[in-house]
């Protein structure tokens, strides 16, 4: 299946009720998929007459306490910061999917990882945070959305799926499995009726003296909590590594056949790929950062990730960046000839 495909299907096995979207390019054939089989299922589609309305829909749908997501790309997850600001601070869960492309702007139809910033800064006004997965397979894609809902329902948080148009585009093998769900909480929050008990009141609005700082060191704990219990990193070949390679997504995949054509010509080098972009592995690359001597982030991009990476390495050791912003992929070559470059600085005693 196509990622996009793989994508919509997984949410419906992990119980999505409700699916909200408006197209744009390269993330179209969620929707479409979407529009054929969540009615099969008895479940509920709306093509929303822009991005605005479908965030507003997935928060309506969320606070009577369904699975609800949207998924859009760049500039259209642009226009749905306000939805999911207000999302957060009406503490709802919610997924949402962004196929990637390139920007600023309209910019293009290429893939991109240009969005980092916005998935894992929270994009939105307030203080708030989104957790982000970075899938580099569309296995892996599929993989993440029953973890999306239930990391969502556990935490009555946003979470972002976080591809791109190669990934969201490509076909390869992919299992379909129905997943177990975690332990979750009963939604006792949700608006479902008042009958035999107190009224629920979902709301994003505080104007009491003190009840908005209040909420907002209760989310703060809460994010306390992801950043504590929810981290996943993939690590390969890094035990005796003089270099380490850090990138997610499609990059990751193009970054291990580098590392693997330079391990063949005798480079130590490995490479470390954060699944969860946010909260991002702090504690392992600052592991990583006590035995080995120089990093290099690689991503399609200017550079955004890379400063995760600085803040991670804590000045214990160099960090360098390669990437190719604006919808440019880079090569196994590209990412090759710059572990080469970087073997001698390895090697040069600090």
């Amino acid at each position: 299946m196509c990622g996009n495909e793989a994508l919509a299907e997984a949410a419906i096995i992990a119980g999505c009720d409700a699916y909200f979207g408006y197209p744009i390019t390269p993330q179209n054939e969620v929707a479409a998929y979407m529009s054929r089989r969540m009615p099969e299922e008895g479940r509920v589609f709306v093509q929303s007459e822009s991005e605005l309305a479908a965030i507003n829909m997935v928060f309506g749908a969320s606070a009577t306490g369904k699975r609800a997501m949207t998924s859009s790309s760049s500039p259209g997850i642009s226009l749905m910061q306000e939805g999911i600001s207000f999302l957060a601070g009406a503490e709802l869960p919610a997924v949402v999917v962004n196929v990637m492309r390139g920007g600023p702007g309209l910019g293009n139809i290429a893939p991109s990882q240009a969005d980092y910033f916005q998935a894992t800064r929270g994009g939105g006004h307030g203080d708030y945070r989104t957790i982000v997965l970075g899938p580099s397979s569309v296995q892996e894609l599929a993989d993440c959305m029953p973890l999306a809902f239930d990391l969502a329902d556990r935490y009555r948080v946003t979470v972002m799926v976080l591809a791109d148009g190669i990934l969201g585009q490509m076909m390869e093998p992919v299992v379909l499995d129905k997943k177990p769900r975690r332990e979750l909480p009963p939604k006792d929050w949700a608006l479902t009726g008042a009958k035999d008990r107190e009224q629920n009141i979902v709301r994003s609005l505080w104007l009491a003296e003190g009840a908005l700082e209040e909420l907002n060191y209760k989310l703060g704990a809460k994010y306390e909590q992801i950043q504590k219990n929810e981290v996943l990193c993939e690590q390969y070949e890094i035990n005796d590594a003089e270099i380490v390679v850090v990138a997610y997504g499609v990059a990751a995949r193009i970054v291990r056949g580098a590392v693997d054509k330079a391990r063949e010509e005798g480079i130590k080098v490995g490479w470390i790929r954060p699944v969860t972009l946010w909260p991002f592995p702090m504690e392992q690359i600052g592991r990583a950062a006590e035995e080995f001597r120089v990093f290099l982030a690689v991503e399609m991009s200017n550079g955004q990730m890379v400063e995760d990476v600085k803040l991670a390495v804590a000045g214990k050791a160099p960090v360098l960046f390669y990437g190719r912003p604006g919808g440019g992929v880079p090569t196994v070559d590209e990412i090759l000839d710059m572990i080469r470059q970087l073997t001698i600085r390895a090697k040069t005693p600090v």
